[in-house]
């Protein structure tokens, strides 16, 4: 019963991951945890400081007298494009998070199949033993790159749309 508890162990998972894939599993794992991070981040942004931003500056727009001049209304899309600014301050990054774990996983794939090829040259013969362990490491490694790079495509479209809406519903709220 322990045994199986232990394979079912999420550590045990991701380290026999880690050893099927080589070092570019590692480097995905890093890039998959820093990605989340960041889609983390933007959802606690959404959801907690955003709303105290856009009150701050809506009741400093509130208070002015002066809403419809040339000034004031400078002053309200300065006010719009700096909720816009902080809104999208980590999407180019997340944008480069997603294509980027294809290309770990593609290095991985590459580095198996030179290890491939290599105790093929050892051994002077292509014996399906000796390949199957760099061709495993191969696939793993593409999976790996692959099953990163889709989750993060969701977040990324979201928060592109998110920060669109939230833009627009914050200029029909600074009324003039």
């Amino acid at each position: 019963m322990l045994e199986i508890l232990r394979q079912l162990s999420p550590w045990v998972a991701v380290t026999d991951l880690a050893n099927a894939g080589g070092p570019a599993v590692v480097w995905i794992m890093i890039a998959c945890l820093v990605m989340w991070g960041m889609v983390f981040e933007r959802y606690w942004y959404f959801k907690n400081v955003l709303p105290r931003q856009a009150e701050a500056l809506l009741k400093q727009w509130h208070s002015r007298t002066d809403h419809s001049s040339w000034t004031a209304r400078q002053i309200r899309a300065s006010m719009i494009s700096q909720l816009n600014e902080s809104m999208g301050a980590i999407l180019p990054l997340l944008r480069v998070m997603v294509p980027l774990c294809p290309l770990l996983g593609l290095i991985g794939t590459v580095t198996g199949m030179l290890e491939v090829f290599d105790s093929m040259a050892l051994r002077g013969s292509a014996d399906a033993r000796t390949m199957a362990s760099g061709v495993s490491q191969a696939m793993t490694c593409t999976l790996m790159g692959l099953a990163v790079s889709i989750t993060g495509l969701y977040p990324v479209y979201y928060f592109n749309a998110r920060t669109k809406l939230e833009t627009e519903l914050l200029s029909d709220r600074f009324t003039y």
